[in-house]
This record gives structure tokens, C-alpha cells and sequence, in this order.
């Protein structure tokens, strides 16, 4: 697993970049796949999210039914994948909750406010951080408690802009909403297509929401195969299935 310096510090907060190294699932799958969408064998998941909830010292771990959404949602209790809410962020101020979201590509951030005891991870694709992830994120936090100069996030693991290419139609979007958003595309090889800083737009999101720090991790899911996965890579090569990714944050018990 992968940790960041700026939440390793903070009192009672556990976290957790999790590689997929040190679970037990097989194939294209191995070994720490944390996807209960995934064709993966379902014993197999639910061993790989035992153990990162272990690691995390927390008493179980969950994650929303995620759709590319602005939604954030609070976890008082822990819920089964039957029951999960349709969001993209979940947030607690309930120790001994891990709380998770699943990624293979896009942005997985965790934020914390160690003063309030306020914690959330959110799934941060091009949509999402489009739409208002963050914001939703961060607003919530605020519900239960935290300030946002208090609050530190941090981007994980996700695709990078060498290895994101995307069309015009794409970009005319973004030009749209915003003609500074230009600056997060640069030309790719082929014509008509432009290569998407997707952590660099999150990272302005955050800015924007005035979180108190914003931490970048800097690695890329699709081109470190030896620790990541990814679902770009998996359909270039055209493979059945991919692992998912799960990055999660917990509050100790005092």
C-alpha cells in the first residue's frame, strides 16, 4: 500500500492506497482486486477487503455503488454491497468505519480534518470532478463538523495525461464550461485528439473548494502494470475483465 505524508501524521486518521499486491485473487485479477462489480471470485474480494480493513484497524470497510456521479453520502453504520447508496464520495465522523472507493483509472482522493475527526474518500473521474465531486465532498465534511482550511486531501493513484488521450468533443466540453480549462490539454500524436490532465484538474477543483492542502501522489495507473490496474490498458489489450483499486481512509477508536 501507498501512503501519504500529509494524512500519515494526523492524529487517529488510517489510510491506505492499496496496490494490487497482497490479496489472494487470481488471472488478470491478481491479487488485491477490492471490486465487487468485478467477475473476480466474490470469496476472493471479500478476503481482499477483509484485509485491507484489517490494515486500516477497522471493523469493516465500505464503498458506494458509484456511477460518475457529484453525490456524496454519510456512513454512520456499515452497509452490504446490496445496500449501498448510488454516490461517488462517502464521508464519516463513525470510528472503526473504513470507507473506500474503487478505482482503475480514475481518481481516487481521500480527505481528512484531524481536529474534527471528519474523513471521506471520493471517486473522482473526468465526470464526477466535472460535475462537482469535490465540492459535494467537501460540503458534506462540513455537515459533520470539519473546516475547510482544516481539511487535508490527497490525490492517489490514476491515469496521467502521457497516457490519457481523448477526442474533440471531449475537450469542446470542457472549453465550454470554462476557456481557462484549455490549459489541462496538450496535443497528442494522433489529429483531433488531445492528451487530459485529469489530477491536475481535481487539484484545481480542491483549490477551488479551499481545502487546506492538496497532496498529488504523482502515479500513473496505466503504465505502472507491476502495481496498478487499469481499465484503459485492460481494453487496449483487450482482456476480459480488470481488478479495481481501493483506496480508504478510517477514524480510530479513542
Amino acid at each position: 500500500m501507498i501512503l501519504a505524508a500529509s494524512l500519515t501524521g494526523l492524529p487517529r486518521i488510517r489510510h491506505a492506497f492499496f496496490t494490487r499486491d497482497g490479496g489472494v485473487s487470481l488471472g488478470v485479477y491478481a491479487t488485491m482486486n477490492g471490486g465487487q462489480g468485478s467477475k473476480d471470485d466474490p470469496r476472493h474480494v471479500a478476503e481482499n477487503r477483509r484485509r485491507m480493513a484489517a490494515t486500516l484497524e477497522a471493523k469493516s470497510l465500505v464503498t458506494a455503488f458509484q456511477h460518475h456521479s457529484a453525490t456524496a453520502v454519510t456512513a454512520t453504520e456499515p452497509w452490504t454491497r446490496e445496500h449501498a447508496p448510488r454516490a461517488d464520495a462517502v464521508v464519516t465522523k463513525t470510528p472503526g468505519i473504513a470507507i473506500g472507493v474503487t478505482i482503475a483509472d480514475c481518481g481516487p482522493v481521500l480527505f481528512a480534518d484531524g481536529d474534527a475527526g471528519v474523513i471521506a474518500a471520493a471517486h473522482a473521474g473526468w465526470r464526477g470532478a466535472f460535475e462537482g465531486i469535490v465540492e459535494s465532498t467537501v460540503a458534506k465534511m462540513e455537515e459533520l463538523g470539519a473546516r475547510r482550511e482544516n481539511i487535508a486531501a490527497v490525490i492517489g493513484p490514476l491515469i496521467r495525461q502521457p497516457s490519457y488521450e481523448v477526442g474533440a468533443e471531449f475537450v469542446a466540453r470542457f472549453q465550454a464550461a470554462d476557456a481557462s480549462f484549455e490549459k489541462f490539454f496538450r496535443p497528442a500524436a494522433r489529429e483531433g485528439h488531445a492528451m487530459f490532465d485529469l489530477p491536475g484538474f481535481i487539484a484545481l477543483r480542491l483549490e477551488q473548494a479551499r481545502v487546506g492542502t492538496v497532496q498529488d501522489l504523482g502515479l500513473d495507473t496505466y503504465s505502472d502494470e507491476t502495481r496498478f490496474y487499469s481499465y484503459r490498458r485492460t481494453t487496449h489489450r483487450g482482456e476480459p475483465d480488470y481488478g479495481r483499486l481501493i483506496a480508504a481512509i478510517a477514524l480510530a477508536e479513542k
